[in-house]
């Protein structure tokens, strides 16, 4: 089993990733984490580095790598489907669920950590704002090609619960 959580930065991947994780008893990958272990540079460094496209392509290669794993929860970088084949690669490989949190609460949530994101720091939360809404219109296409859409401001690990259990029995 691997399921792979997609959805714009800041939609909670991570921590309901991990609380995913420990509830099913299998292993947990943020894939931002994996990315910096192997590379051993931080995500800004490697942008600040190397260019997003660079970035992308190590996303990308990381992506396959972690296809390979069994019983596991993937959070996924919130531009990670949208590059390459990566969408197809994660619904070949697993179970994508696409946490759909709305912009406004995506504002707020990434004004509180935004110095750890790059393609948002140094903005104000008007710029966010706009830069949110343009990028979901691009994104969301391809988010939407998960299995499951979870749709809410405030996501709980019950309601992600419900949704996983619906999918696994669906692909039994």
């Amino acid at each position: 089993m691997r399921i792979f959580l997609v959805g714009y930065m800041g939609c909670g991947k991570s921590s309901l990733g991990r609380e995913l994780s420990d509830y099913l008893g299998v292993s947990f990958i943020d894939l931002d984490r994996f990315i910096e272990n192997r590379y051993q540079k931080t995500i800004p460094e490697i942008f600040n580095e190397s260019g997003e496209l660079n970035f992308r392509e190590k996303e990308s290669v990381c992506l396959k790598e972690v296809c390979y794993f069994e019983n596991v929860v993937i959070a996924v970088g919130g531009g990670a489907p949208c590059f390459y084949d990566n969408m197809d690669i994660m619904r070949n490989n697993g179970i994508c669920f696409f946490l759909d949190v709305g912009e406004e609460e995506l504002v707020s949530r990434l004004m509180k950590s935004k110095q750890d994101r790059p393609l948002i720091n140094g903005k104000s939360a008007e710029e966010i704002m706009s830069f949110i809404h343009v990028m979901m219109k691009e994104r969301r296409p391809y988010y939407e090609k998960s299995q499951c859409i979870i749709k809410g401001d405030n996501i709980q690990l019950e309601e992600l619960l419900m949704n996983v259990e619906k999918i696994v029995k669906l692909k039994k």
